[in-house]
C-alpha cells in the first residue's frame, strides 16, 4: 500500500501557488516553496520553508504553478526528474487547460505525473480537481486526492486525462452556447446572467446537474435532447466575438469594460464582494437546512 503524502513542494509562488501552499501548511504538511524570489518573499506561513534550489531529499509531491507554456512546464519536470532519479516524487501540474498528455511527453517517468486544478481563491474554494496522466495509476490519483482531503478540500477525481478537466469543460460548453446567443442577437448578457443566477444556479446548488434530471424524469429529458441538441451551436472554433473583444482590450473588470461597463467601479472592491458572497453561500450550503429525511439521499449507479 502506498504511504500517505507528507511533504509537498510548491514550484512557483504567484497568486495560485501562495494560496495552495497555505492550504498544505495549515493542514500540517511539511511544505516547501521553490521560487527564484526566495529571499524576497514575505508573509509565508510559519511552517513553510522557502528554497531557491530543489532540496536534496525528495518531497512526496511537487506541484508546479509556472506560466501556462508547455516548454516552460516541461523544463520544470525535467529539472525535478533529474534531481531525484531514484525516489521519483509525484509531479503535478497546476494547469487549468493544457493537455496533460502533451505536457508529459518528454518525461522519463510519466506514470508519476498528474494534474491538480485549483480554483480561485485557492485557499478558500472548496473544490479541487485531480486528474490522472496517461500512465498514472488509480492508486496514485487516489493518494493525491486523499492528501487534498486532509487539507479540507473536496476533490473531483478523473482517472483519464482530458483537456480542460471536468469543471472547465462543462463551463465552456455552457459559455460557448451563451456567446452564440449574444452574438446572434437572441438574448442579452444581462438576460443570460439573470437566467443563470435565478434558475440554473439554485437548482444546481441543491441537486447538481445530473441528479436534477433523475428528479425531473429522464423521459421528458430524453425527448428534449432529441429536439434541442441538434440545434445547439456546435463548432470547433473559439467564439470570434469574444476573441475580438480581448484583442481590442475589452478584457472585463480590470479594463473597465467587457460584456458590462465597469468604468468607475472599485475593481478590488468588486472582487472582494464577489469572494465574500461566494464564501457566505458555500457556508450556507455546508450547513444545510437540517438533516435529510430517511432515504432521500441516493447512491450513484456505476456504468
Amino acid at each position: 500500500m502506498s504511504t500517505a503524502i507528507k511533504t509537498v513542494l510548491i514550484y512557483g509562488y504567484g497568486v495560485m501557488g501562495r494560496g495552495v501552499a497555505k492550504t498544505f501548511a495549515d493542514a500540517g504538511f511539511a511544505t516547501l516553496v521553490k521560487s527564484s524570489r526566495a529571499g524576497q518573499l514575505e508573509g509565508l506561513p510559519a511552517t513553510t520553508s522557502v528554497v531557491e534550489q530543489l532540496p536534496k531529499e525528495a518531497p512526496d509531491l511537487v506541484i508546479e504553478f509556472v506560466p501556462e507554456d508547455v516548454p516552460v512546464k516541461q523544463a520544470v519536470y525535467a529539472e525535478v526528474e533529474a534531481a531525484y532519479p531514484g525516489e521519483a516524487p509525484l509531479i503535478a501540474t497546476g494547469t487549468s487547460g493544457l493537455d496533460l498528455v502533451e505536457l508529459a511527453r518528454k518525461m522519463k517517468r510519466p506514470e508519476r505525473f498528474l494534474g491538480i486544478h485549483y480554483f480561485m481563491p485557492a485557499d478558500t474554494a472548496p473544490v479541487v480537481e485531480v486528474m490522472a496522466g496517461l500512465a498514472t495509476s488509480r492508486a496514485e490519483v487516489d493518494r493525491v486526492a486523499d492528501a487534498l482531503r486532509r487539507t479540507g478540500k473536496e476533490p473531483v477525481v478523473l482517472y483519464k486525462p482530458i483537456v480542460g478537466f471536468l469543471v472547465n469543460r462543462l463551463q465552456h460548453a455552457i459559455l460557448h452556447e451563451a456567446y452564440y446567443l449574444i452574438e446572434a442577437g437572441v438574448a442579452s448578457a444581462e438576460d443570460i446572467d439573470h437566467a443563470a443566477r435565478r434558475m440554473l444556479a439554485p437548482r444546481m446548488c441543491l441537486n447538481g446537474l445530473i441528479q436534477q434530471k433523475d428528479i425531473s424524469g429522464l423521459k421528458i429529458h430524453a425527448d428534449a435532447q432529441e429536439s434541442i441538441v441538434p440545434k445547439l451551436f456546435h463548432n470547433a472554433t473559439p467564439n470570434p466575438m469574444l476573441q475580438t473583444m480581448v484583442a481590442l482590450g475589452r478584457t472585463g473588470l480590470s479594463a473597465g469594460k467587457g460584456f458590462y461597463d465597469w468604468s468607475g467601479c472599485d475593481v478590488e472592491g468588486v472582487r472582494r464582494q464577489a469572494s465574500s458572497q461566494l464564501g457566505k453561500l458555500l457556508e450556507f450550503l455546508r450547513s444545510g437546512i437540517g438533516p435529510p429525511a430517511p432515504r432521500t439521499q441516493p447512491k450513484a449507479l456505476s456504468r
